[in-house]
């Protein structure tokens, strides 16, 4: 009996935790094009470190104006690829990348 309850319980908290809380997201943070990747998150989360959390530089250079200066393609491209000097390729792939690039190229 107390297996069998211990089963339902962890099972229960599969299902709960499967359906995640996706609520708390704020309309305009996700982009639809890029399959509902949260680029400022993802960026954030792999860039942050050396671009600032608000874009202002540090290890690698600002990013605050950048889309002004290169394009979405030539974003993508450095993001891909990466940068002699120091941007390492890979760091986000996929739809995040897509995504960042799209997001990074909107900052004018």
């Amino acid at each position: 009996m107390k297996n069998k309850f211990l089963a339902t319980i962890f099972g229960a908290a599969l299902v709960l935790g499967a359906c995640g809380g996706g609520g708390d997201d704020k309309a305009g943070d996700k982009d639809s094009a890029s399959g509902n990747v949260d680029a400022e998150k993802v960026f954030q989360a792999n860039c942050a470190s050396c671009h600032g959390g608000n874009l202002e530089g540090g290890a690698g250079p600002a990013l605050a104006n950048i889309g002004g200066e290169l394009s979405e393609d030539e974003i993508h491209d450095i993001i891909e690829n990466g940068k002699s000097g120091g941007m390492p390729a890979g760091l986000i792939k996929g739809e995040e990348l897509d995504a960042v690039a799209k997001w990074l190229s909107e900052k004018k």
